[in-house]
């Protein structure tokens, strides 16, 4: 709940400091200036939006789960394995490579 509600603030946050950048940028333009460094407001608005959306994905994120060999094969039963898992042969498929390019 908490990693969304900041995740829609940040993404909020980012959307206004891209159109107050547009803003700004078109005032340039008018006064006839269109090289200009950015308000520092813009700047720590969009840097605040970047770290708020950071940490607002890393509390939404599910809990990570263990990848290991074991922890698979505690959920699995006997029945659902594969005892020719990691057996596979490309014979058959390089011969027919090797025929269509000899010729």
């Amino acid at each position: 709940m908490l990693g969304d509600i900041m995740l829609y603030v940040a993404t909020l946050a980012i959307l206004h400091a891209a159109y107050s950048t547009y803003e700004h940028l078109s005032y340039l333009k008018a006064l006839g200036r269109p090289e200009g460094s950015l308000p520092q407001d813009i700047v720590f608005e969009a840097i605040a939006a970047l770290i708020l959306g950071i940490v607002g994905s890393a509390i939404r994120t599910p809990e990570l789960r263990e990848v290991t060999w074991r922890s698979e094969m505690k959920r699995r039963s006997a029945e659902e394995q594969d005892p020719r898992l990691s057996f596979t042969t490309f014979a058959q498929r390089a011969g027919i490579l090797q025929s269509s390019s000899a010729s």
